[in-house]
């Protein structure tokens, strides 16, 4: 059966969409949910991963922060960034973490050239960046946590977010900066990128194939 694919309209409450992954993923460990695709929007917060380390914080009343209990560093989500939380059961789908984490790279990269982007990945890092004048730039980041064979968080993409408001924090530890369609001058909607996002997802799932 294929993942449930959903899309919440307006700004998800962080605290209230952790509350509901979590239970989602136990449902999926019991066999009494499916495999969910939930896409959401945020108001402007950091969240802090397990590898958080409090001074890359700059900023820490610039927004509420959140410990997020996935892998990683801090992270900004806020409006015009679509962050999806992926729902899957890796027991059946392999059960290779790295393969998972490439999938979504692979899955980032070719939603990103439909509106030609041409996105990519750099050794030893963890997202996908894009080529600019000025050097490479984080357009998406990746933070999973995989419990009992069961994903989730997943991924942010900037589309055309205040992408000042990154500046509260050293994102994910690096000191690379940040960019987004709207900043390349690509079209920048959330539904467009979400179709985008639709249309490639098989290929996603037939990586994991076991």
């Amino acid at each position: 059966m294929s993942p449930v694919w959903e899309v919440s309209p307006g700004l998800t409450d962080y605290p209230a969409a952790l509350e509901r992954m979590r239970a989602v993923a136990a449902g999926i460990r019991a066999g009494t949910e499916s495999e969910r695709i939930w896409l959401v929007e945020h108001a402007p917060i950091y969240t802090a991963g397990t590898s958080a380390d409090p001074a890359e914080l700059v900023e820490p009343s610039r927004f509420p922060v959140f410990a997020a209990g996935r892998g990683g560093r801090y992270t900004y989500h806020g409006p015009g960034q679509r962050v999806v939380y992926v729902m899957l059961d890796l027991a059946a789908r392999g059960r290779d973490v790295r393969c998972f984490v490439a999938a979504l790279e692979h899955w980032l990269i070719d939603a990103l050239a439909d509106s030609g982007v041409a996105g990519r990945i750099i050794a030893g890092k963890i997202g996908v960046w894009v080529d600019t004048e000025a050097g490479p730039a984080k357009i998406a980041a990746i933070g999973i946590r995989v419990q009992r064979w069961v994903s989730l968080h997943g991924i942010s993409i900037n589309i055309c977010p205040d992408l000042t408001d990154f500046s509260g924090i050293i994102p994910c530890g690096l000191f690379d900066p940040v960019t987004s369609l709207a900043a390349l001058g690509r079209p920048a909607t959330l539904p467009a990128f979400d179709a985008s996002l639709a249309r490639h997802f098989p290929a996603l799932l037939a990586r994991l194939v076991a």
